[in-house]
């Protein structure tokens, strides 16, 4: 469970990550040495999984996005974890989600351009014998949420 302190800690590493210890206590009302003790145990905990750079697709040189939708048979374990596995490994690929529906992955990617697209939907996707069925989605806008607040459930205060 979170307390009110584990959620103001949270609520200021989604703004800045980078953000020094001491700022962090200061902003969140408690000494620099509880501080640090509560971040240590969100880290241990699994609550913070990580820290990341968020970079500009267009300055890596792949402006499009899309996702691909894809349904591969079988759907079963012996073809699911491999699969995924691959399609993480692709350098194209920014995610991937595992979903229920009429479609059993989605795969988010960034490419180059339109040709790209499609010599990466022909050469990675369909050229898979499990690929059963696919379909391609172009992103005009993707937005991720700088602050995910916790439920009512994961907090205790």
């Amino acid at each position: 469970m979170l307390d009110a302190i584990d959620v103001a800690i949270l609520a200021e590493l989604q703004k800045d990550a980078r953000l020094p210890n001491k700022d962090l206590a200061a902003r969140v009302n408690i000494a620099p040495s509880t501080c640090l003790v509560r971040h240590r145990a969100l880290r241990e905990r699994g609550v913070l999984k990580g820290y990341r750079a968020e970079v500009d697709l267009g300055a890596l040189g792949r402006p499009l996005q899309a996702v691909i939708a894809v349904r591969v048979r079988p759907h079963t374990r012996a073809v699911v974890r491999p699969f995924l596995d691959y399609v993480m490994e692709l350098p194209e690929t920014i995610s991937v989600s595992h979903v229920a529906g009429p479609d059993d992955f989605l795969v988010h990617v960034a490419v180059a351009d339109a040709v790209h697209l499609q010599q990466l939907v022909l050469d990675s996707f369909t050229s898979r014998r499990e690929v059963a069925q696919l379909h391609t989605n172009l992103l005009f806008e993707h937005r991720v949420k700088a602050r995910i607040p916790p439920t009512a459930q994961a907090r205790s205060d």
